[in-house]
């Protein structure tokens, strides 16, 4: 074999252990960060701590070792943003898809006024069995639609690792489907900015 054909042999193997590498990275930090958001739906602080830390992976990874700032900023931005949208989807799609069917009674609607802002919290009573007595928040749906005495079909986690689910106004059939479309668009940016860049990567 020439010499030539030896390095060009080299090469490819390199540039195949880097296209490898690069696809873990792409799968890995995406999937990592809408693990985490998916965690704070049942344990905030520790979905918060799980994204913040892919977030600063990609950073860290693409930005200081792979020395692509630019791609490095859009991975990061994005992981942010999927921390938003990624956990409020699975939640929505997991409650009604897999969520129990409950019938219940608004019987409290509480617009409580903080630092942040106005915040909803409904309280529902089920109609059936033990008359259990939930709180639900923003979270869970509550965003005023319903009112005290309308009868509900909450969903209820059948794990009760969750809080029960309000069901959708008219005006909210759509939302689910754009959260659910914001996530895989914000999952496939994070995987083709990290992939990009791990191929481009340059030499510290």
């Amino acid at each position: 074999m020439s010499v030539v054909a030896a390095e060009r042999s080299r090469e490819g193997l390199r540039g195949g252990r880097r296209a490898l590498n690069s696809a873990m990275w792409a799968l890995l930090i995406p999937g990592g960060t809408a693990l985490g958001a998916g965690i704070g739906q049942y344990a905030t602080w520790l979905g918060v701590i799980v994204t913040l830390g892919f977030t600063a992976l990609a950073a860290c990874l693409i930005g200081g070792i792979w020395h692509r700032a630019g791609a490095a900023t859009l991975a990061s931005v994005s992981c942010f943003a999927l921390m938003l949208f990624a956990g409020p989807a699975m939640y929505e799609v997991y409650m009604k898809t897999a969520g129990d069917p409950v019938p219940a009674v608004v019987t409290q609607v509480v617009d409580e006024h903080n630092r942040h802002g106005p915040d909803m919290f409904c309280t529902v009573t089920e109609t059936g069995g033990d008359h259990t007595v939930h709180r639900v928040s923003q979270q869970q749906n509550c965003f005023g639609q319903a009112e005290v005495g309308d009868r509900v079909e909450i969903r209820k986690d059948p794990l009760g690792l969750l809080g029960p689910r309000l069901p959708d106004s008219p005006d909210q059939q759509n939302t689910t489907e754009i959260t659910v479309a914001t996530t895989l668009g914000l999952l496939l940016l994070t995987a083709a900015t990290t992939f990009y860049a791990g191929l481009r990567r340059r030499a510290g």
